[in-house]
């Protein structure tokens, strides 16, 4: 076991807003470092808190910002791009649903608006450089999404097809990323190709089991999923490279179960919820992530049907605190080690 879990952070997106703090990098960092919370993950899209195009080109304006973050105790944990990387792909059944994610000069252009995606990538693999950051969250995008049940049969060849060309447009977004010294963070999230396990390590296959992609754990949509995932740590932890702390629950009736029936959130079985009032196990998960080493930063998402935003906020870095183990550099058992030369050790076998 080496290092520790840092945090906490806290990921602004969820909270920006037009009014003061909300509206300004250094309003969000003041307000993050009051609740106590020591790092601030940036998503690369809004434009109040970064320009993405200039962090890429300029290192003055990564020192500020990273200068900004300091001046309050902070750091930058991570950049996040969800919303645009959801751009590399897209099935077209999606197209409009989409297009909002995107400026307006390339909506309603499906082959400009995914070349503008990649290039937004791009940028961010640079200003992750700059930065000085390890990791970076975000979205696959999704192609094969739609044909996510089988029914009607899906053609033979059809999702292999669709991973295939995943994997042709992120692999010089990865090459990037590698570049710059910077893993790419999968979330795997509903709507993407990339959603559990299973489709990670298809993708993982298809970009040649590239050294650079990786996961960013979130548990919420694993218990909506009904995905262990506790064991999930287990089984994929040397790629888990970034951790969004959110929570979720999962409470099936007799009328809805994974699916929910189309329902809003507040009516799902499966909802998300504040730090501490949803079932995910999160003293399990720590302690997973103490055991093989994890050392990146714990970062609360906030996303509640029920709780304000600033309530779960101010909570959030509370509860990620009491949860960060510090890993022990010694076995309790120490006290009643002996010194044993070969000689002992042979004896205490029988082998003399």
């Amino acid at each position: 076991m080496t290092g520790m879990v840092k945090g906490p952070a806290i990921f602004l997106n969820q909270f920006a807003g037009d009014a003061p703090p909300f509206n300004s990098f250094e309003g969000m960092c003041g307000w993050a470092a009051s609740l106590g919370y020591k790092g601030v993950q940036i998503p690369t899209w809004v434009d109040s808190l970064i320009d993405i195009g200039k962090a890429a080109e300029s290192q003055t304006y990564c020192d500020e910002l990273a200068g900004t973050a300091k001046a309050h105790g902070l750091a930058i944990t991570e950049l996040a791009s969800h919303v645009p990387a959801q751009l590399v792909a897209v099935n077209p059944a999606y197209d409009e649903a989409f297009d909002g994610f995107a400026p307006k000069e390339v909506r309603g252009n499906p082959a400009v608006r995914q070349k503008w995606a990649v290039e937004h990538m791009l940028k961010c693999a640079k200003a992750s450089k700059r930065l000085g950051l390890s990791a970076h969250p975000t979205f696959s995008g999704a192609l094969a999404w739609p044909f996510l049940y089988p029914w009607p049969q899906r053609p033979a060849g059809l999702i292999e097809t669709a991973f295939e060309e995943l994997a042709k447009r992120w692999k010089p977004i990865l090459d990037a990323f590698d570049e710059a010294g910077c893993d790419v963070a999968y979330e795997l999230h509903p709507g993407e190709d990339l959603f559990d396990g299973a489709t990670f390590e298809r993708f993982l296959d298809a970009v040649g089991g590239h050294k650079r992609c990786a996961i960013n754990y979130d548990p919420s949509h694993f218990v909506l999923q009904q995905l262990d995932y506790l064991e999930f740590i287990d089984i994929y932890h040397e790629r888990i490279k970034a951790f969004h702390v959110k929570d979720g629950e999962f409470n099936p009736t007799g009328r809805q179960g994974v699916y929910s029936g189309y329902a809003p959130w507040i009516e799902r079985a499966g909802r998300f919820r504040s730090l501490g009032d949803g079932q995910v196990d999160f003293s399990g998960i720590f302690s997973k992530l103490a055991q093989y080493g994890y050392s990146s930063w714990a970062v609360l998402e906030w996303e509640c049907c029920l709780k304000h935003p600033e309530d779960g906020a101010r909570e959030g870095a509370e509860f990620i605190q009491h949860h960060i183990i510090r890993v022990t550099d010694k076995a309790f058992d120490d006290f009643a080690r002996s010194a044993i030369d070969k000689k002992q050790i042979n004896r205490a076998l029988g082998l003399d």
